[in-house]
């Protein structure tokens, strides 16, 4: 009897110290999946130098056309601090003419945060074009020239050689604190990794095409941490 007292007991000790602790909680928000062709048709696009086009090969895709100077589609009703972006990317394997990414924390058309790749650096026999395949810049302070001369390498690196110059690119964008971590392709591990310039804390996302370049962009997801 004793025996059955003491197991009752320790059932009911257990029982009240799980319910005392807290269920733990998600630090992320609910995905937010945006259709970018039908933003495109609604006119929640906000286009800066260049135009756009709905693809016809994949579904929701949009095509950024290509200019002489670096080109911006804003999307409408984003506010974005800390958290996840993804995107599906397309570029060219042409030679400074490919340059695809994400623009984030914006405060205007010539002030924020951007991670891009150079899909024509993706395989290259050339070690130092190699090295230059994903970039991390903070415009207009921190441009890519300016890293690329002050701080060598270090906002900047190669991508997994198996991924394909001219095919969809998961790009995948997480900013939490001060750092930045970016992952292009399936690899479980960043790609690259920086710390945060300048003193953008929050603001829209956009795509990002850089001069004489085009790209295609679909599947855009946004985590916001809570």
């Amino acid at each position: 009897m004793r025996s059955r007292i003491t197991i009752w007991i320790a059932a009911a000790v257990l029982f009240t110290v799980t319910a005392s602790v807290p269920a733990q909680r998600s630090t992320s928000g609910p995905v937010q999946r945006i259709d970018l062709a039908e933003r495109l048709t609604e006119r929640k696009l906000r286009v800066v130098n260049r135009d756009v086009t709905k693809l016809q090969d994949k579904p929701g895709a949009i095509h950024v056309s290509e200019g002489t100077d670096l080109g911006l589609v804003w999307i409408d009703g984003t506010d974005f601090a800390e958290g996840t972006i993804v995107v599906d990317v397309r570029g060219r394997d042409v030679q400074q003419r490919s340059f695809v990414g994400i623009a984030f924390h914006a405060r205007d058309d010539k002030t924020y945060e951007s991670v891009y790749l150079r899909p024509f650096n993706f395989r290259s026999t050339d070690e130092t074009r190699r090295q230059h395949a994903v970039q991390y810049m903070t415009v207009p302070e921190f441009d890519w020239q300016m890293l690329r001369q002050k701080f060598p390498e270090e906002f900047e690196n190669p991508v997994d050689s198996s991924l394909d110059p001219t095919g969809w690119v998961p790009l995948r964008v997480v900013v939490k604190g001060s750092a930045v971590q970016i992952y292009v392709g399936t690899p479980q591990t960043p790609a690259l990794e920086v710390r945060k310039l300048g003193q953008l804390q929050r603001g829209i996302i956009g795509l990002w095409v850089g001069a004489a370049s085009d790209g295609d962009f679909a599947n855009l997801r946004i985590t916001s941490a809570q």
